[in-house]
């Protein structure tokens, strides 16, 4: 199947390396990914004050030190913390920031976060439209919430759009769905409201039958999160590209 829309190995959260001081969705870790051409995964947030930040986590503890939650800070807040074991000193960008680093030099795989109200939901995508509606470059946008990727489509966003799924038979993400929304994401019935343009899905969950059923009406698939030249093997024959960390892909066998 071709790979025209994720031509390259997608660096998870940049091309990062924690031991070595460059942490995951850094300016260091996605300058990386642009010499080793990748292409980047990152992940957005939203702050206090509604503005887009490139952070994962929900909490600031695991990445910076400090206590609290992302949505409990304001944009300058955020970008005035320092990542916790950056070598270059590195803090968490805005969208904006983010996107003229990057100015096209690599393709994008931007997730937008659960958030934890509808409101904050709205703005998160409609601040994303509105930031990539400025940007020139090739960008794609996905999320695990299919009400995020039909809500940026209905700002603006003309780009392709990817539901993140895996299959929800563990810990739930979002976190408190029913046993109704767990089925309609394992099985992808959110089609008619989302139609999204690929599927990016966890690497244990690849031969589920949704997943197999839109890769062959042409679907591009990624699998996440691939650490290893094996688990690259093994998801080869399921998927059109890897997201991936912990090593190098274009050491694995074409």
């Amino acid at each position: 199947m071709a790979q025209s829309l994720f031509p390259r190995p997608v660096a998870h959260r940049g091309l990062h390396d924690r031991a070595g001081g460059v942490i995951e969705n850094s300016a260091s870790a996605f300058a990386a990914a642009i010499a080793g051409n990748f292409a980047i995964e990152c992940d957005l947030q939203l702050t206090s004050d509604g503005q887009a930040v490139i952070f994962h986590d929900e909490k600031l503890e695991r990445l910076t030190g400090e206590s609290g939650l992302v949505s409990e800070r304001t944009v300058a807040e955020m970008t005035g913390i320092t990542l916790l074991g950056s070598a270059a000193g590195d803090r968490p960008q805005t969208l904006d920031a983010f996107l003229e680093q990057i100015a096209g030099r690599a393709l994008l795989q931007i997730e937008l976060k659960h958030q934890p109200t509808r409101e904050a939901t709205e703005r998160l995508a409609r601040v994303a439209a509105n930031a990539l509606a400025q940007y020139s470059g090739p960008v794609t946008v996905e999320s695990f919430d299919p009400r995020l990727i039909t809500l940026i489509r209905e700002y603006g966003f003309a780009g392709p759009r990817g539901i993140i799924t895996y299959d929800y038979e563990g810990e739930d993400y979002p976190p408190g769905i029913t046993e109704d929304e767990r089925y309609t994401l394992r099985h992808l019935l959110h089609w008619h409201e989302t139609q999204f343009d690929f599927i990016s899905c966890d690497k244990n969950a690849l031969t589920l039958p949704a997943i197999t059923f839109w890769r062959a009406l042409g679907k591009p698939v990624t699998a996440w999160t691939i650490r290893s030249k094996v688990e690259a093997e093994a998801a080869r024959p399921y998927i059109d590209q890897i997201v991936f960390e912990g090593f190098n892909p274009d050491s694995v066998s074409e």
